[in-house]
């Protein structure tokens, strides 16, 4: 690792403990160096809030003028929540920018890099981009389709089943693996089930992780509005629940909710829910990652719609068996193998008797 990788490689780890706060904003970590010396540290920690790079100038004070900053992703150039940050580094007298990746949002997108070559600033650009990219995969899909990123999680058997033929499914997998799982509902802007799971499961769907962790965007999707006003993720008022429906429901079935100021009915248009209009009304929203905990149906209906990037496996060395115990992606299926969807494992890890298999959505 070089000098360059070297400082970067801590901007990136400081940047890592973000995710899950910043949206619809990026995770980004700046470092501000000094004849070889760490002057400044910095990250984003909030939308609204100033950016990484401010947070490291500020802490260099007057060693910024003459110095180095390392940015986890190219800084931008105009006035939004806060102001240009290319303007900052420039204002502040920084010599030199080295930058992991650039910035897709066509607000930046380059513009950045050209205010401070135009400076008279000495810019490097693509160190560590790989780690930077993997870090703000989210934003990136979010940037180019205006749609959150969709991750689909499952818990299974080694013969891949997600529950018994009667229903059982607590617990296939082991604590580590439930406890990973977690950090998933953390780092996600919003999480989703069917009405079918709410309705067997009864569930929170609340982040629990040492320390606590943020609870996403509850959804459900309940063409028909059957989520009883009993069920926990109404009664339970720590996170928003979102509950769509199709539009035949009436008012006098939403009226049931108007107590709890946490949930929102939401209708769409078609009568039974699409996901591409879904996916439309949450990138809308500003939500920017999805995480899918569903049952067997919806997760074919966001397979069949070709709108899953990421599939997390956690699989549990057991054999249940029976035709009729349940799968990961039940539903229509695809029928011919030549439309179906095409993964990468990017990677694989024991966590205490099961494994954890990543894959992702090809190109």
């Amino acid at each position: 690792m070089d000098r360059d990788q070297h400082y970067m490689a801590m901007a990136l780890q400081m940047a890592r403990e973000t995710i899950g706060q910043t949206s619809p904003n990026p995770s980004v970590a700046a470092v501000v160096v000094k004849e070889n010396q760490v002057a400044g540290i910095g990250v984003h920690v909030k939308a609204g809030e100033p950016h990484a790079e401010v947070h490291a100038i500020q802490m260099a004070g007057d060693k910024a003028a003459g110095a180095e900053i390392f940015v986890t992703l190219e800084p931008c150039s105009h006035y939004g929540r806060t102001p240009p940050c290319a303007k900052a580094i420039i204002d502040a007298g920084i010599e030199r920018v080295v930058i992991a990746t650039t910035d897709p949002n066509p607000k930046v997108a380059g513009r950045g890099i050209d205010m401070m070559e135009e400076a008279g600033i000495e810019v490097k650009v693509n160190v560590l981009k790989k780690e930077a990219d993997q870090i703000n995969l989210s934003f990136f899909h979010y940037i180019n389709t205006s749609e959150p990123y969709v991750r689909l999680k499952s818990a299974m058997s080694l013969d891949g089943k997600i529950a018994t033929s009667t229903g059982e499914s607590q617990w296939i997998t082991g604590e580590k693996a439930r406890l990973d799982g977690h950090q998933y509902r953390h780092k996600s802007d919003a999480i989703l089930v069917g009405v079918n799971t709410v309705l067997t499961d009864n569930p929170k769907l609340t982040t629990r992780i040492q320390g606590g962790g943020i609870n996403p965007v509850r959804i459900i999707l309940d063409t028909h509005l059957r989520t009883p006003p009993s069920a926990q993720l109404v009664q339970n008022s720590e996170a928003q629940t979102w509950i769509f429906t199709g539009r035949t429901v009436s008012p006098e079935q939403r009226e049931h909710f108007s107590g709890f100021p946490h949930v929102s009915i939401i209708p769409l248009e078609a009568e039974e829910i699409k996901v591409e209009e879904l996916l439309r009304y949450l990138g809308e929203q500003e939500i920017t990652s999805l995480l899918i905990e569903g049952g067997g149906t919806i997760a074919d209906a966001f397979v069949r719609a070709g709108r899953v990037n990421e599939m997390i496996s956690y699989i549990a060395p057991k054999l249940i068996g029976g035709k009729n115990a349940l799968t990961p992606v039940s539903g229509e299926g695809i029928p011919h193998l030549k439309n179906v969807q095409s993964l990468t494992i990017q990677s694989h890890e024991q966590l205490g008797q099961d494994i954890k298999i990543v894959s992702v959505k090809e190109g």
